[in-house]
């Protein structure tokens, strides 16, 4: 069932009413119970068994005035499903029906997500007439993917490929498999860290112990303390195992490792620094096999995604990514990387570290005390013949010379900064020396981005309070669909009556329980993005030197969603929450 506003709810129930299709009595009932303190009307509706989602489907349609289609007994041809592919449609529970006259007939669950009618738009390449359906019927022309014998097939072929990689694993691949307790000490960590998904472990010394803690969803939690006494031989079997001098405590040390763990890889960075009580270790954990290389999957939707491609489609220019440290930006790279990947094309990196291994692709590790630096990198690269650049991040006036130039004689070019927002990009270069009118003619597409944390599948729906309803209609503003902005609980007449908004469930009525798989009743992270693309407007502005504030607004104006505005999206839609988006994007306009 759609999410759908108290206002939309009691509508439909009026109308269900008036059509004598649910019991007026039993609706009193209900009313009169504590049964919508727990559940939404409409749900109860359903839990009572007083009517069906289908019947409540067709009568919303009808109430937001939308087409409706019943799909419980229809079936699809074969040709029209491979319009959208099944993982696509599963994910935005949208499944293609007709095509004709140069557009896409497609049945959603929710015919108001405009930025799910966008993305599907870019996908087919073609517009979309949206239809509501039930999530019954959705699902039942999903069942008609699995009659397509190519995709089993496929299934089988990629089930060998494998197999057949497991067989030939790198031998370099390091198990601990020690007898010692300062090896399962180790073993333990790692094995909890990896379980967890954590991006990295602090093992920190104190006075009169030792501090595990390990950052899981972007949040440090602390999860263990050990005696003092197994910090030296703990540090050492680190270094032991990162090739590093365990004689060495005056200075930092930086090394490397992979594991295995569960029979997955993990490649392990290693950062060692002399502290006040000892040695502090931070070990990056990169699990090759757990990253959703698609930006789809990492959550860039609508205008942000059609930006976006539409940059990597040029055969040059530049494409940069922004954001704090630890926001995403080079697994964006990647990402877009994989997107373009092809035999036809010559693409070759700079990176500090190689944090992901990808077939086909020339990947150069940076290293400073050969004098292998980004500049002097990037000069050898140009003179590989190659198709795109990658360069892992900016950091100097020569860095940012060198890639401008390279996009200019006919490469595409990806790079990072360390800025707070997309627009914040552009000053960004003209501070580091760079021309505006080079600026201007060479960056296609530039993108901010943060990282929220993704509720659990176990979440409650709640009404926003008035504070919280205020907030999201000034950041949306004129975001949300129409149809969604006519509904009461919008207006600011009726003093904010609340939204229907989600927390993970037990944090919001009671005190939650937390798990290792959903620690705070998160698991998983999503993006938030702005994605602006270069036009001519813009590029006035750049060779007029404007500032960060003057580009995004007019970026704004020409319908560009901002971070915060994302955000708030994806709060709405149940994705994230309120409070999450404040915690990463509260900078953000």
């Amino acid at each position: 069932m759609a999410l759908l506003t108290k206002d939309i709810q009691e509508r439909v129930v009026s109308l269900l009413q008036d059509e004598g299709l649910v019991d007026t009595q039993k609706v009193a009932e209900i009313r009169s119970s504590e049964t919508l303190s727990k559940q939404p009307i409409l749900a109860a509706l359903v839990s009572q068994k007083l009517t069906n989602n289908e019947t409540i489907t067709h009568a919303t349609a009808l109430v937001m005035r939308v087409p409706y289609v019943n799909l419980r007994n229809v079936k699809i041809e074969q040709e029209i499903l491979l319009n959208l592919p099944q993982d696509v449609a599963e994910r935005s529970m949208a499944v293609p029906l007709a095509s004709s006259n140069g557009r896409l007939t497609v049945a959603m669950l929710d015919v108001t997500n405009v930025q799910a009618t966008d993305y599907l738009a870019t996908l087919v390449k073609k517009p979309i007439r949206a239809v509501m359906a039930s999530e019954d019927g959705i699902r039942a022309v999903l069942m008609q993917y699995r009659n397509d014998f190519s995709s089993v097939q496929k299934a089988a072929k990629n089930s060998q490929e494998e197999q057949a990689q497991r067989t030939a694993r790198n031998s370099n691949v390091k198990t601990i498999t020690q007898d010692s307790p300062i090896s399962k000490a180790l073993t333990t960590i790692l094995d909890y860290a990896a379980k967890s998904k954590a991006s990295d472990i602090h093992i920190e010394p104190l006075e009169n112990s030792l501090v595990i803690r390990c950052r899981i969803d972007g949040v440090l939690r602390q999860v263990m303390e050990l005696p003092k006494a197994i910090e030296p031989a703990l540090v050492s079997r680190i270094k032991i195992l990162s090739n590093l001098k365990i004689d060495e405590h005056r200075i930092p040390q930086d090394g490397q490792f992979t594991v295995a763990v569960d029979d997955k890889e993990i490649d392990l960075r290693i950062a060692i620094s002399p502290v006040v009580w000892g040695e502090q270790v931070v070990i990056r954990l990169l699990d090759k096999t757990g990253t959703a290389m698609e930006v789809e999957k990492m959550g860039m939707t609508g205008r942000a995604l059609r930006a976006v491609l539409s940059g990597i489609e040029k055969p040059n220019g530049m494409i940069l990514t922004s954001g704090p440290t630890g926001s995403g930006k080079s697994t964006t790279l990647y990402a877009l990387i994989k997107k373009i990947k092809s035999e036809a094309i010559n693409i070759v990196t700079l990176e500090d570290p190689v944090e992901y291994k990808m077939d086909g692709v020339n990947q150069i590790q940076v290293n400073v005390d050969a004098g292998l630096t980004f500049a002097s990198g990037l000069r050898s690269i140009l003179r590989q013949d190659p198709d795109v650049v990658m360069v892992g991040e900016i950091r100097d006036s020569e860095t940012a010379n060198l890639a401008v130039q390279a996009a200019l004689t006919g490469h595409l070019v990806f790079s990072t900064l360390h800025t707070n927002s997309a627009a914040g990009i552009l000053p960004r270069l003209l501070d580091m020396g760079i021309e505006p009118f080079l600026i201007a003619s060479t960056l296609n597409t530039v993108i901010g981005q943060r990282l929220v944390r993704r509720i659990s599948e176990k979440k409650e729906v709640y009404q926003s309070s008035d504070l919280e309803t205020k907030e999201v209609n000034e950041v949306l503003g004129k975001v949300l669909p129409k149809s969604q902005q006519e509904v009461p609980s919008l207006s600011e007449e009726l003093g904010y009556p609340g939204l229907p908004v989600y927390n993970p469930r037990g944090y919001m009525l009671s005190k939650g329980v937390e798990t290792r798989e959903a620690p705070g009743g998160y698991v998983g992270r999503a993006g938030l993005y702005e994605a602006i693309e270069v036009d001519e407007d813009i590029q006035k502005l750049i060779v007029a030197r404007a500032t960060a504030g003057d580009i995004m607004k007019v970026a704004k104006a020409k319908g560009v969603i901002t971070m915060r505005q994302d955000g708030m999206l994806k709060a709405l839609s149940g994705i994230t929450t309120i409070k999450e988006v404040n915690r990463v994007a509260s900078d953000i306009a």
